[in-house]
């Protein structure tokens, strides 16, 4: 798995040619606008909310020794959690909803790799590639949040909460690559088909998951670059495992 994650993040290296190469720039328009617009809301309502979560989780401590420490610390808390939630929503919201537009992306590439006229073994409309999008998003923000919330309970334990942090890390960065992912594999297999198809390879979705959170970063630039570098990153790897998986070579 260590080498499908390094293999997920060495695609980035060759997106923004691609890109250009390709003349791709056009349909990142309004996933562009919908990633920044959904940054401003998500993460403005987060900030608003951090210190009352923080305060919240105050009251647990009803001792008045150490409790100036423990407010401190759940300030921390409460703030990480907010960030952490800001994170999975954002991701989940702007990758359900940038569907339809970032399918063609996939489909250029693909017929670009391979050399034939794009095909789809799939035909469907914007609004079925939109409901895809919002089905598959969907899933994953339960899973993920399922996942999360005893990870971010484990922050109160000391020393575990050094390997939690990573945890943490490891678990966004699955769940972006896959939103990442599907977008290809939605013109080749059907919802459940596609699930385990990331599972079978969650090493190159962690890979393309790990860049595409450390984007998000990097102020504004980060949130407005993240979608067409890593869907195009990982248009790039879901095609190759695709041909591996079906023995086929395509002379590029």
């Amino acid at each position: 798995m260590i080498k499908n994650i390094i293999s997920g993040i060495k695609a980035y290296f060759g997106a923004f040619n691609l890109i250009s190469k390709l003349k791709l720039w056009k349909y990142f328009t309004i996933p562009m606008l919908i990633s920044l617009i959904t940054a401003i809301a998500v993460f403005g309502s987060a900030y608003g909310l951090s210190d009352n979560i923080g305060a919240f989780i105050s009251k647990i401590w009803i001792w008045d020794w150490g409790h100036d420490t423990f407010s401190s610390i759940s300030n921390f808390i409460g703030g990480l959690i907010v960030l952490v939630i800001g994170l999975i929503l954002f991701k989940h919201i702007i990758m359900a909803l940038s569907a339809p537009f970032m399918s063609p992306v996939s489909e250029k590439i693909e017929a670009h790799i391979t050399g034939n006229a794009p095909f789809s073994h799939r035909n469907t409309s914007f609004i079925q590639q939109l409901w895809r999008g919002i089905r598959i998003n969907g899933r994953n923000l339960l899973m993920e949040l399922l996942l999360t919330l005893p990870i971010l309970l484990l922050k109160f334990i000391p020393v575990v909460n050094i390997f939690s942090t990573m945890l943490l890390f490891m678990v966004q960065a699955y769940y972006a690559g896959f939103g990442n992912m599907d977008y290809t594999l939605e013109r080749h297999f059907k919802y459940k088909e596609s699930v385990q198809f990331v599972k079978e390879h969650r090493g190159l979705a962690i890979g393309n998951g790990i860049v595409f959170i450390l984007f998000l970063l990097i102020p504004i630039i980060g949130v407005i670059l993240v979608l067409p570098l890593s869907v195009t990153a990982a248009s790039l790897k879901t095609i190759n495992a695709l041909q591996l998986k079906n023995n086929i070579t395509y002379a590029a």
